[in-house]
């Protein structure tokens, strides 16, 4: 584990999925789960860019050629590709970032800490062909779809 990806304070995930090391009940990579909390609940409540910035920021984190490193970059193209749809409505951008999207999330274990990636992989490409798909798509963490709190929106603030 990287001590720059450590947070003790990281809630423990419902269930067991990819990244949580259930023998010492810590995420691997604490600050990768923050991100996708933060980052999932912005994209729930239609703050795309915000939930972009989440995942772009985490991705920093980790070189290039990791399981960690593909799986931020193909959710900073998710929540890219579905900005570029809903506040521009530009289908060719969101249909190039989902393209890439899904090449980066190839491979990558279907709970990986706690994302649910199959339905995230069927929307990006369903939508290549039905873009209004996306339109109200919630993204699902251990689970839930949870909804954004003022704290995510502070936490995305301090980002910038």
């Amino acid at each position: 584990m990287d001590d720059h990806t450590r947070d003790p304070g990281v809630a423990p995930p419902l269930g067991n999925p990819t990244g949580w090391r259930q023998p010492d009940r810590q995420w691997e990579h604490a600050t990768l789960r923050r991100a996708v909390e933060h980052g999932i609940r912005l994209f729930n409540d239609g703050a795309y860019h915000e939930s972009h910035d989440c995942f772009e920021d985490e991705w920093y984190n980790y070189g290039g050629g990791t399981t960690e490193s593909a799986f931020l970059h193909g959710m900073v193209q998710v929540a890219a590709g579905v900005y570029k749809h809903v506040d521009f409505e530009d289908d060719d951008g969101m249909r190039s970032l989902f393209r890439t999207a899904n090449q980066y999330l190839c491979g990558i274990p279907d709970d990986f800490y706690g994302v649910a990636l199959p339905d995230i992989r069927t929307t990006i490409r369903s939508a290549q062909t039905e873009p209004t798909l996306i339109e109200g798509w919630q993204l699902t963490v251990d689970g839930e779809s949870p909804a954004a709190y003022p704290a995510d929106y502070a936490y995305a603030e301090k980002l910038e």
